[in-house]
Formats: C-alpha cells, sequence, structure tokens
C-alpha cells in the first residue's frame, strides 16, 4: 500500500464559490501558473504519485454555499483520478481544510474524532477534542493556559477493503511560525515566538493523543504539515525542543516513538544533508530556501511489521523526479510543497 500527504499551495483558488474547478488561463495564486497548468500539474503529480490514500493539506474551503468533498470528488472525476472518495475532518474557518482522499477499491476513510470538547475554562480529565481547547503550561510558569487549533486534525479509522484490517490516521497541520504581518523587527520577533509557542502547544496536544492510542496498541499513522524543522527561525533554542520531536516521542524510550527516518534525520548529530520537503524563494536573500516540513510517521509496531519504505518526491533531490521533465514541471508548477509518500505491506 501506498499512503501520502501533500500540501497543495492555494489549492482553493481553483475552485469556484459553488466548489467548481475553474480551467482557464486567468493566473493562479501561483507565481506565473495559470489556474489550468495548476489544476493539470497536481493532477499528474497525483498520477505519478499514485497513493491509495493521499491526506491533502491546504484542501479546498468548507463554507455555508462551498463543499471541500464536492470540490476534491469533482476534481477526481475531471481528471480520471482512483483516489475519488473524500472525506474532511472538522470544518475551519481558514479557507485550507485537512482531507483524505482514497480509492475505495482499496481503503475505506471514516471521520472519527477522539476525547471530548472542552472550552479550555478549565484543565479537563484525559484528552479534548481537537476541535476545543486544551490548556497547558507552555511557559513553564507554574499557570496552564488555553490553546487551540486553528486547524483542527483530522482523525481518522481506516478500513482495507480487501481484509477488512483498520488503523488509526492523523491528519496535522499545526501552526505556522511564520510572522506573518509584521511592522518592524521588533513586532516580527513578539510574532514568531508568540507563533512558536502556539506551535509547540498543539505538538504536544497531538502527542498525548498519540499516547493514548499507544496505550491501547492502535495501529497509527501521523501525517501532514508539522510546519517545524531545523534553522526555520533564530528563536528554535529558547524552547529546548522542536515540535517535530515533542511528536515522535522521548528517545530514551525508543519502544513508544514514532518512525519517521526524516524526523529522524533532525534528532541528534547531523553528519548528512537534511531532507527538505518544500522549497520557498526569500526575496530578501534572493535565493530559495529549502525546508523540511512534511512528514510520515508510524506507530513502532506498525513500522516493525510492515517494511514501509519512505520518499519524498523532490523534484531536485529524487534523482526519478529529476530525470523525467513533465514529473519535474508538474511538481514545479502544483505547489511549493512536494509529497511525502510511504510504502507498507499488511
Amino acid at each position: 500500500m501506498r499512503f501520502a500527504t501533500w500540501n497543495i499551495e492555494w489549492f482553493d483558488a481553483l475552485f469556484d464559490e459553488d466548489s467548481r474547478l475553474i480551467l482557464d488561463d486567468g493566473w493562479s495564486r501561483r507565481p506565473d501558473v495559470t489556474r489550468q497548468r495548476q489544476a493539470e500539474a497536481i493532477a499528474t503529480v497525483i498520477r505519478r504519485v499514485d497513493p491509495d490514500l493521499l491526506l491533502v493539506v491546504e484542501a479546498p474551503d468548507t463554507s455555508r454555499r462551498r463543499s471541500t468533498i464536492d470540490a476534491l470528488e469533482g476534481f477526481a472525476v475531471h481528471f480520471g483520478l482512483r483516489q475519488r472518495d473524500c472525506i474532511i475532518g472538522f470544518q475551519n474557518g481558514t479557507r485550507q481544510e485537512l482531507a483524505l482522499l482514497t480509492d475505495p477499491d482499496i481503503c475505506t476513510a471514516r471521520h472519527d474524532p477522539q476525547g471530548v470538547f472542552s472550552d479550555g475554562t478549565t484543565r479537563m480529565e484525559g484528552v479534548p477534542a481537537f476541535n476545543g481547547r486544551f490548556r497547558w503550561d507552555i511557559d513553564a510558569d507554574g499557570r496552564s493556559e488555553p490553546h487551540e487549533f486553528s486547524k483542527p486534525p483530522l482523525e481518522a479509522e481506516i478500513t482495507l477493503t480487501g481484509s477488512g484490517a483498520r488503523l488509526r490516521l492523523i491528519g496535522v497541520h499545526a501552526k505556522s511560525k511564520a510572522a506573518h504581518g509584521a511592522r518592524n523587527r521588533d513586532h516580527a520577533r513578539r510574532i514568531a515566538i508568540a507563533n512558536r509557542r502556539k506551535q509547540l502547544a498543539q505538538c504536544f496536544w497531538l502527542r498525548l493523543r498519540i499516547e493514548e492510542h499507544l496505550d491501547r496498541g492502535d495501529p497509527l499513522i501521523v501525517m501532514g504539515d508539522l510546519n517545524d524543522g531545523p534553522g526555520l527561525d533564530e528563536y528554535e533554542a529558547l524552547f529546548g525542543r522542536s515540535g517535530v520531536e515533542i511528536v515522535m516521542g522521548d528517545p530514551d524510550d525508543p519502544a513508544r516513538m514514532l518512525v519517521d527516518p526524516n524526523a529522524l534525520s533532525l534528532i541528534g548529530p547531523r553528519r548528512d544533508p537534511v531532507p527538505a520537503t518544500a522549497r520557498f524563494y526569500q526575496p530578501e536573500r534572493r535565493q530559495f530556501l529549502n525546508a523540511l516540513l512534511d512528514y510520515v510517521m508510524l506507530s513502532p509496531d506498525l513500522a516493525a511489521r510492515t517494511r514501509p519504505v519512505w520518499r519524498i518526491w523532490h523534484p531536485f533531490d529524487d534523482p526519478e523526479c529529476l530525470g523525467d521533465p513533465a514529473l519535474f514541471r508538474a511538481l514545479m508548477d502544483a505547489s511549493d510543497h512536494y509529497p511525502v509518500s510511504v510504502d507498507f505491506s499488511l
């Protein structure tokens, strides 16, 4: 089987207010790429990656008139994709939903959120549902503060169509640490530190849910965009641990650590170049920044028995992508992130 995650930049802008695909020569929100060209590029990449299940990060919006499911299932029909069934988790107000596309001949997905809703006014027993609020002392000042997800993680039960085997999946788009809207350097510093606090609180919340699944012995996959990787800003050292390390677990307890070789490259001495899943242009430096932001993490039991193989579909770093002009162009046109897949055998 192959599961994949992909953050598709400005996917929402390819659909009108009735969730119908816009295919024309108008500019997309991607620089110098038309809407038709970006849509065709996205379809090309999905065909080539060919996942049985795809987590779409920054999927089209669900609102009063719009529907993520209508948009993505319509997209699949238009381009003849086998990943034709769609579910979403909790709707959010950012126009960037989390959605799963599956091939129903291989597997099905059901939104199955865990925990009980909390408004965050008091500390509750157990781990609250992701659409509420979570109290956590992120500042280590002895007082817990309420935190929430702008994009609540998507919790799903995955059932394999042939065997009926089930596993758990959590799709994530954690808080960005970028200081968007900063008026000056001091303002940017305050925004960046506040955003990092929020991102770490979300990762602690996510890890507590992971611990619940590990305690129950659930085979688990955690995938998506954690918005965390090495060297993304100058404030990493203020907080001791990265969000990636929190989600993965304690290296001193490897039996409860999630497994992702790309994430493991961030922990301990770095002897090799760190892999990248995204590429952004920095106008102030007039150069591109490669960043590791996207992950597919497996519970240790699942990794031990399924012989997983990970792949980042980076147009410059993956030899097959670099050597295939059509795939290379599609990856460059479709998004500033690249798919991450894992092949495994159940």
